[in-house]
């Protein structure tokens, strides 16, 4: 049985542990949902997952399987009306499997019940198949482009997708 349940900062070392398993490397290859062939480096530092854990802004839901930490969401309240999503993942072994779509819905329905109208995320533009999925569960481009937080050569951009929430 899967729970979903709120982390909390004792959580820090198995979410470091997912979240570089899920987006970097070897380990991430055996998943579809990777950035392991574009990015080789540290995917969050262990300082970065201990500050967002302590934001009052930031809510990350973990997905577990028993004791076992499969998969992550994290919800950052941006103001009222707008929250992002971020850190979507689930171990590579276990993707396709439904429990993306679990973790996606679980953050959705928080910031609804929070009163929030719209989530954004950013997604590396040159990942296709991940835009297609999104686009599948509602988000849409929303012509805004970000830069990468470092440079790269060739540089990388995020796209910006939305979606309206609706009421809860």
């Amino acid at each position: 049985m899967i729970a979903i349940t709120t982390a909390s900062p004792a959580d820090a070392p198995a979410l470091k542990d997912l979240l570089e398993a899920a987006y970097r490397g070897d380990s991430a290859r055996q998943g579809w949902n990777h950035e392991a062939d574009i990015l080789d480096d540290e995917r969050t530092s262990r300082a970065e997952l201990d500050a967002l854990l302590a934001d009052p802004a930031v809510t990350i839901l973990t997905a577990r399987d028993g004791g076992e930490l499969i998969g992550c969401v994290a919800v950052t309240r941006k103001d009222a009306s707008l929250a992002y999503l971020g850190m979507l993942c689930v171990l590579p072994t276990l993707q396709s499997g439904g429990l993306g779509r679990q973790l996606l819905d679980a953050a959705e329905d928080l910031a609804r019940a929070e009163g929030i109208a719209a989530m954004e995320m950013t997604v590396i533009d040159s990942r296709d198949a991940l835009i297609a999925w999104y686009e599948r569960r509602g988000y849409a481009f929303t012509g805004e482009t970000r830069p990468f937080p470092v440079l790269r050569d060739p540089p990388i951009t995020f796209v910006v997708l939305e979606k309206p929430l609706g009421p809860a």
